[in-house]
């Protein structure tokens, strides 16, 4: 989830890169494009871990053992495809998939399931290097007591992107619910917004609604450069405050945008939005939680179900059974890299080592060449455990940097949502629906209770070791500072593998 932690963490320009692709490309997309032959199979993307993985070494010493391993990453790449028998039907297929190059590139999958009555979630996939995670958009009915002639119709919230497969579910919801009235971006995050444009020209009559700080990094372009269509309008930041009738079905609809400056030249926001007729909260990123079942857009697809047992290896060649238990394993490791980069458990290297040893085996079953830059201890449940703590909800640690730079806003925020009617919410990634009340939310945000003496957070120290020392040292000219520190965890004992 990369958001504008990519700004953070990775000082990155592809959202220049990829938003100036969709703004050239998203008005001419065809029904050629989107029906290519099966079986089209795109390079794979690159995962970013350590070398001899210690956090007391430099990280300019990293930053050279990851230029060290690019060249061979790359040609491990190329040598790299997944198997012949991986095959995604052409329905799902997405034409516009090099505007963000990044898994599961053109062969997007859609899982859509029925949260509760008039709420429903399209599950697609993203991720890099079989670190893959669920990217979720949410469509909700609203005037259902006037039925599908008398005005009724659909809000979407989070688009992904529009493949045909997507858009035959959303017929299907169309017809039993009405026509697509609003649609809303809440986010400024390049992962949300490469598909907010393409998703809202298929629906021209729609509203689209953006959250007002969209941006590009280096250079901040305007919103026609961004693949949004010309009726695009930006989301007023309350709809009790200063929101007037935002919604067609205002009266069904609130929403808060909550909207937070982490460091020169970048910008977070999101936007929880009610949807009072099933008491459902709809949030991108500020609130997640997750379990060690994996998500069904990960379990349902055979092509995806790898990325699940090529991290459930031990060694580079083991051949891994496809069992529930190896698809857990799978998916707990995943987890730890998707939000720490390098776990306290684990152990990377990034050396030209398993690169070479990869190269040797170009046609490894699961693609990569079974490359495995990092191993894991015999503390990785238990590490898995501490973060998940049974599936309770809290903030990204990521995304906890980002909004510990503005605790009065978050603060204001929170207590509106809180005088909300609600007992679900909805985040865009990892699990949901999460069962949450206005009273248990101010719990998710840890570091609001404890005084704002320092940014704790319930996962391991070890684990938050790296994105600590990254915040303080390298990357400190890109977040203010603030009161709280950086972020701390309770020490868990967390013994790394040792190095083979």
């Amino acid at each position: 989830m990369s958001r504008d932690i990519i700004c953070l963490l990775l000082a990155s320009s592809c959202h220049l890169i990829a938003l100036t692709v969709v703004s050239a490309f998203a008005h001419r997309q065809t029904s050629a494009d989107r029906a290519l032959i099966d079986g089209h199979v795109p390079a794979p993307g690159l995962f970013l871990a350590d070398e001899d993985i210690g956090v007391g070494e430099s990280l300019s010493d990293r930053r050279s053992a990851l230029r060290r391993a690019l060249g061979g990453a790359a040609s491990l790449a190329t040598a790299s495809s997944l198997p012949a028998d991986a095959v995604v039907p052409t329905e799902a297929y997405w034409s516009l998939w090099p505007a963000l190059p990044v898994a599961p590139y053109g062969r997007r999958r859609t899982v859509m399931y029925e949260v509760v009555p008039g709420v429903y979630n399209f599950d697609q996939m993203i991720g890099i290097y079989y670190v893959h995670v669920p990217i979720r958009m949410t469509v909700v009915a609203v005037n259902q007591e006037r039925g599908v002639a008398g005005g009724g119709g659909l809000l979407v919230y989070a688009p992904v992107a529009p493949t045909e497969e997507c858009l035959a579910l959303m017929d299907r919801l169309i017809e039993r619910h009405g026509p697509v009235r609003d649609i809303v971006l809440p986010s400024v995050a390049v992962e949300h917004k490469v598909n907010a444009g393409p998703f809202a020209r298929r629906f021209p009559e729609a509203n689209f609604y953006t959250v007002d700080r969209q941006y590009s990094f280096p250079l901040d372009l305007p919103d026609s450069f961004l693949g949004l269509p010309p009726w695009t309008k930006p989301l007023p930041r309350s709809s009790g405050r200063d929101g007037g009738k935002v919604w067609y079905a205002s009266e069904e609809i609130e929403h808060e945008v909550l909207t937070v400056q982490p460091g020169p030249g970048s910008m977070y926001q999101d936007v929880a939005l009610l949807h009072k007729p099933s008491g459902t909260v709809l949030v991108c990123d500020a609130v997640f939680a997750v379990t060690d079942e994996p998500p069904r857009v990960l379990t349902d697809e055979d092509e995806y179900v790898r990325a699940l047992l090529f991290h459930a290896r031990d060694s580079k060649d083991e051949a891994v059974e496809d069992s529930p238990e190896n698809r857990r394993k799978g998916w707990r490791r995943i987890v730890l890299l998707f939000n720490f980069f390098f776990p306290g458990s684990g152990r990377g290297d990034l050396g030209l080592g398993p690169i070479l040893e990869a190269l040797k085996t170009p046609g490894y079953k699961d693609g990569w060449g079974g490359w495995r830059p990092f191993s894991w201890g015999d503390d990785e449940v238990r590490d898995f455990e501490t973060f998940s703590a049974g599936g309770k909800p809290t903030v990204l640690p990521i995304i906890q940097i980002i909004l510990s730079r503005d605790m009065g806003e978050l603060r204001r925020w929170i207590e509106i949502v809180e005088t909300w009617d609600f007992s679900r919410i909805v985040p865009m990634h990892l699990d949901a629906p999460l069962a949450i009340k206005p009273k248990e939310l101010r719990s998710a945000f840890r570091f609001l209770a404890d005084g704002e003496s320092t940014n704790s957070v319930r996962f391991c120290d070890e684990d938050v070791e790296f994105l600590r020392k990254a915040e303080e040292g390298p990357l400190s000219f890109s977040v203010y500072e603030t009161p709280l520190g950086a972020l701390r965890g309770k020490p868990c004992g967390l013994v790394r593998p040792t190095k083979s």
